[in-house]
């Protein structure tokens, strides 16, 4: 079977009977060319179904008009909210969005900006696992905007842990929970150090005792262990770094016949899609993840300026099935 012979440019020309630069001109530089003679260009390409060439654009112009998202766990339901927020906002403004996994791995995270960084315009990180180093010269280089990360000269848009862990932490506390424990991720997650230092806080300040385990795998298959650790340290509250560990803790709970939410309560974050689904539903701190998502693109498509912004997306308790009363204590 042949392949189909791209229309280009200088078919174009042929067929409305101009130069190639007048095409040219029509198609990028509107103002440049006479109205008349524009409008026959552009019916003429219509009717040959001339596309632009993006490779031919991006060397007269300097720019790419794509964008990259990169994400640690592209299997993570979490992501797919950020994921379709950046889509919704690189499509509103005529953007292509590709997409890369880093693995949960701050070396791959650095291989992929390294290489997508000249074939984009910009580049997203969320849930960076590089160091501040890394990002800062990464951001030194391209034009870079975080999600759930922030760094000094970067845009940023990041979850409100500490009004989010305050209402974990209330919530916890008017069920009778004088202590809890919470089941970390990896050490070098911004966010899981963020939401541990947003307990922390909002423990000390209701006077109830907060303990971190860990780190675990912020996976289902993470749940064992995790969950093993917090029955032996005595937990009835266990608060987990994600809600993909939140729900492998609750299938060991299962599994060793400890009723949830009637000896021990389970708490997770992200309200990621399925959260609601497990059994018992989860109580977790809900982010607006596709905002986040949609906001970082709309940074990177802002102008450049001397101060680069920093967003702060609200967060909210979806208390379901998964929390009850301290055992022992008044329903």
């Amino acid at each position: 079977m042949a392949v189909p012979k791209r229309v280009t440019i200088t078919d174009v020309a042929e067929s409305a009977g101009v130069a190639t630069s007048t095409v040219s001109r029509a198609l990028s530089t509107p103002g440049r060319v006479n109205a008349t003679t524009r409008e026959h260009i552009l019916e003429v390409a219509a009717r040959l179904g001339y596309v632009p060439n993006p490779s031919a654009r991006a060397m007269s112009s300097g720019r790419t008009h794509t964008y990259a998202l990169l994400v640690p766990d592209i299997t993570n339901p979490y992501f797919a909210g950020a994921i379709k927020g950046a889509e919704r906002a690189a499509a509103a403004a005529g953007k292509t969005l590709v997409l890369g996994d880093t693995q949960e791995s701050a070396a791959k995270e650095g291989e992929l900006i390294a290489r997508l960084g000249p074939a984009v315009d910009g580049i997203v990180v969320a849930a960076a696992r590089g160091t501040d180093d890394d990002l800062a010269a990464a951001g030194a280089r391209n034009r870079l905007a975080l999600v759930n990360r922030t760094l000094p000269g970067v845009p940023s848009v990041v979850a409100d842990y500490d009004a989010g862990t305050r209402q974990i932490v209330d919530h916890l506390v008017s069920l009778g929970h004088r202590s809890l424990v919470f089941l970390g991720g990896p050490h070098e997650s911004w966010s899981g150090a963020r939401r541990w230092a947003g307990l922390q806080a909002a423990a000390a300040d209701a006077g109830v005792g907060a303990r971190r385990l860990g780190p675990y795998l912020p996976t289902l298959q993470g749940g064992p262990a995790a969950a093993d650790a917090a029955l032996a340290a005595g937990a009835h509250a266990v608060v987990c770094h994600n809600d993909m560990l939140a729900i492998g803790v609750l299938r060991r709970l299962a599994a060793r016949r400890v009723r949830v939410p009637e000896e021990v309560s389970v708490v997770g974050f992200d309200d990621m899609f399925g959260a609601d689904f497990c059994q018992p539903a989860l109580t977790t701190l809900a982010e607006r993840t596709e905002d986040a998502g949609a906001c970082a693109v709309e940074l990177l498509l802002r102008p450049p300026s001397g101060t680069p912004a920093s967003v702060v997306v609200p967060t909210q308790l979806r208390v379901r099935e998964s929390t009850g009363p301290r055992p022992g204590s008044p329903s």
